[in-house]
């Protein structure tokens, strides 16, 4: 889950975007947040910050460059949840001196690094090295809760290898790495040559439609290569002489193997959302049928509930211990039985493709954007089934609204989507055929391991919704899960509407203070934000308690129940 991005979150519950019954149940509430007297704070940019340094000596550079340069802290933005947490998980101690040295080293001709660019994502620690022999080297050190320890570098470095060998998808070239922290720089390291051309972000808005859509074709041709590769089994890539993973991997040939998901989801390595294993065995794979996939599933869903003495404060439609445990239980049953059916078996062949396919990390050629020079950022690749990357859309393939008519879209995002799915389908079709099935046969596989991050309530809607189309979707014997009473159901539907509205003032508030959904803020914008942050809190409070008499259907009628969903620390 290397990705060059703002924020380590996962996107913001992604099936409220295509929730099966009605779009979400805005609150009468919420529209407040559209008002004048806040937009004016939505004008705050995220922007990596770069910086040179002009001296050979590591320890000048650091000095004379100040904090946004500190190579050992997080610099680059803060959180308005969980802030110092947040960034103490991406301290990193390490000698920096030792991997100055180890640069000078791996570089022939160049006796010191005149300057360095420090760049960091939500997993990840970047360093760009200038050479006096004016070459770039990039050094990149993960940060812990990129993933677990030593497997996550070594599946990346295998996973390239791999690649490199096994298609003609450029990649730069590794020069160094290191999985053992042990190590004289004192961290995992990948060292890379920097990646030939230009990011295809910074073009891509000065392209014309024509070089857009030949761009797009041209990745898409370099893909079809990963997409075409067969694998026996799911998991993460590794190399076969690892030692440490002897007991669970599967061979692939005499240089590589499938060895246990690298993914952060599948480990305690996630920023507060530690992992139990008082009643569930740890399950990371990797697996050789769609069968025990589905049980790696629940069992990593059941290793985030905690014991009863740890439980911290909840929303109430959350849910009890026992209501997740039965709900996973239920889960596990529902998606095996579906893992039976031939057309999801179909969709769910094992297949790898790009963890993060977007313009930050795809490399254009300079002279001629359709052509690309590199794709970058391989950390957590993963094999799964075909269905799981089939509804993942880049962000170079997404049509938005026409600013000058919102009820048509942009004509070149358009035509750009369009290229996308042609592409797709003829390129890889693996994906195309999945992508073209109805979602419900693929929704309960995609949300079961969510339930303590999301609430009960959520995955109860989606068994709810399976169960209620199970005939329909054409499935051979009867659902494993019972349909609540219409007491219970009222009840639910009661919690389903709370849940919605958290979700929506969460989507809300992350668009009017710019921040990611997990409240992460560019560093220069922090004491702004923060100031509109409880402006917002106070005018929304103010907007409730002057309700006299609020709708019964109405989610949020009093300061408890704003408090009880307002997903930032609130600072008073």
């Amino acid at each position: 889950m290397h990705r060059f991005i703002l924020s380590s979150a996962p996107p913001l519950v992604p099936h409220l975007r295509t929730q099966r019954t009605s779009p979400i149940r805005t609150s009468k509430l919420l529209p407040f947040l559209d008002t004048p007297a806040f937009i004016r704070f939505h004008p705050i940019f995220h922007q990596p910050f770069l910086g040179y340094a002009t001296f050979s000596s590591s320890r000048q550079m650091i000095e004379s460059l100040g904090e946004s340069h500190n190579p050992y802290n997080y610099t680059s933005g803060r959180w308005l949840r969980r802030d110092a947490l947040e960034r103490e998980s991406r301290l990193i101690r390490f000698d920096f001196d030792a991997l100055c040295c180890k640069i000078i080293a791996l570089c022939p001709g160049a006796s010191s690094i005149v300057s360095y660019d420090k760049t960091e994502g939500g997993f990840n620690r970047v360093f760009i090295f200038h050479t006096n022999n004016a070459k770039r080297i990039v050094a990149r050190l993960p940060f812990a809760l990129a993933g677990p320890s030593r497997l996550t570098t070594n599946s990346e470095v295998a996973t390239i290898k791999y690649l490199q060998a096994k298609t003609s998808i450029p990649i730069p070239k590794i020069l160094d790495w290191s999985d053992d922290a042990s190590n004289a720089i004192g961290s995992e390291y990948i060292i890379m040559e920097h990646a030939l051309g230009i990011p295809l972000r910074q073009r891509w808005p000065a392209m014309d439609v024509t070089e857009q859509i030949r761009c797009i074709q041209a990745i898409y041709q370099k893909l079809k290569e990963i997409v075409d590769l067969d694998f026996p089994a799911y998991g993460s890539l590794y190399f076969a002489n690892t030692p440490y993973i002897s007991a669970s991997k599967l061979s692939l040939n005499q240089e590589f193997c499938i060895g246990p998901h690298c993914g952060a989801t599948y480990w305690n390595c996630n920023v507060g959302q530690p992992r139990y294993y008082h009643k569930v065995n740890s399950n990371q794979g990797p697996w050789s049928g769609l069968a025990v996939y589905c049980d790696g599933l629940i069992d990593t869903g059941m290793s985030r509930i905690p014991p009863a003495g740890a439980i911290s404060k909840r929303p109430r439609y959350h849910g009890s211990i026992e209501t997740h445990y039965q709900l996973l239980e239920h889960g596990r049953a529902v998606i095996r039985e579906m893992a039976k059916d031939s057309r999801i078996q179909k969709a769910a062949s094992p297949v790898m493709f790009h963890p993060d396919l977007h313009t930050r990390n795809i490399f254009v050629s300079e002279e001629d954007p359709t052509i690309v020079s590199a794709i970058i950022d391989w950390q957590s690749s993963s094999i799964e089934p075909v269905f799981w990357y089939a509804d993942e859309a880049p962000d170079f393939a997404q049509a938005f609204p026409d600013p000058s008519d919102e009820d048509q879209f942009e004509p070149k995002s358009e035509a750009c989507a369009k290229a996308f799915e042609y592409c797709t389908k003829f390129l890889a079709p693996k994906l195309s055929e999945a992508r073209s099935m109805d979602e419900a046969f693929f929704r309960p596989f995609r949300y079961c391991q969510r339930t303590w991050e999301d609430g009960a309530v959520a995955f109860r809607e989606e068994l709810i919704q399976t169960s209620r189309r199970w005939k329909e979707l054409g499935f051979a014997e009867s659902c494993p899960f019972p349909l609540p009473t219409p007491d219970e159901y009222a009840v639910h539907q009661k919690d389903y509407k709370f849940y919605e509205a958290a979700h929506q003032l969460r989507h809300s508030l992350s668009g009017l203070l710019n921040t990611a959904s997990d409240g992460w803020v560019h560093s220069g914008d922090w004491e702004a934000t923060e100031l509109a942050h409880r402006e917002l809190f106070r005018g929304m409070l103010q907007e409730i308690l002057g309700i006299e008499h609020p709708d019964d259907d109405e989610p949020i009628k009093s300061e408890e129940d704003l408090r009880e969903i307002w997903p930032f620390e609130l600072k008073e």
